[in-house]
């Protein structure tokens, strides 16, 4: 690459870098043609804070310093470290991706508040066969109406703290959409004892916890006699780096706000 390519490049900083999620995140964004890694930031006590991750690039538990020089920040990580290095990025004017998800009601205000004075993208889920997912689960359920009932089953590694994951309360959401309903007045997250007949517009959510899967997510449209059933299975992390990467060189460069993921990937 040209040095005058490399000078043009974006600089992200990478929350959590050394995760999972972080070292398939650096990985993408070392092969994407208009970002570089340019900070790494992990939880203070890490035991490999100081190591250097890239010869320029060493890991830190300062977000002040890590936001230094960099456009970007890329965070997978858990409510209280993302809305503290949210407000950090605020102050230093950095634009925001993030796919943390179990935020509360007031954490979610409060991101969106966090977002008048930067350019943030907040989404459950950044893989874009699983944003198409979303799409037709909602037009599924436009289309269907009230003949079909919707239960969405999920199941992921044993390591995932929130229940039902993002993920699947994003795809229950887009149910609801499709049938001008709101979730949380339908959503039904358990069934145990005598709980009678499934009530009428009720949205199912199952969810399984084991071993190292990624992630997988089925939408079920039941009715009589037939049965709709829309999946995606995640083999790896990788299409989740992936689009978060795309979405933070999407976002550079943008106004304050609150983007969608769809249009990100040109979904309406």
């Amino acid at each position: 690459m040209a040095v005058e390519d490399v000078a043009n490049q974006k600089r992200v900083l990478v929350v959590g870098a050394l995760g999972r999620m972080g070292e398939q995140i650096r990985a993408q964004v070392a092969i994407h043609p208009e970002l570089r890694l340019g900070a790494a930031l992990e939880r203070a006590g890490h035991p490999d804070l100081g190591s250097a991750v890239e010869e320029d690039v060493v890991v830190t538990d300062d977000v002040k310093a890590a936001l230094q020089g960099c456009d970007v920040v890329i965070d997978f990580s858990i409510p209280t470290a993302t809305l503290t290095n949210l407000h950090a990025a605020a102050d230093a004017g950095v634009a925001y991706v993030t796919g943390t998800t179990g935020l509360s009601v007031e954490e979610r205000a409060e991101v969106a508040a966090l977002a008048q004075r930067i350019p943030v993208i907040h989404a459950a889920n950044f893989s874009l066969a699983v944003n198409v997912l979303g799409w037709l689960s909602r037009e599924a359920s436009r289309l269907l109406g009230d003949e079909f009932d919707a239960e969405l089953f999920e199941i992921h590694h044993k390591a995932k703290r929130d229940a039902p994951s993002g993920t699947a309360l994003f795809l229950a959401e887009a149910v609801a959409k499709g049938r001008n309903q709101s979730l949380e007045d339908h959503q039904v997250l358990e069934r145990a004892g005598d709980i009678g007949a499934r009530p009428d517009a009720a949205i199912g959510i199952q969810t399984l916890r084991g071993g190292d899967n990624p992630g997988e997510h089925t939408v079920m449209f039941v009715g009589n006699g037939e049965r709709v059933e829309l999946i995606h299975r995640s083999a790896t992390r990788e299409h989740f780096a992936s689009g978060a990467v795309r979405a933070a060189a999407w976002l550079v460069g943008r106004g304050a706000g609150l983007y969608p993921i769809d249009q990100v990937f040109g979904l309406k």
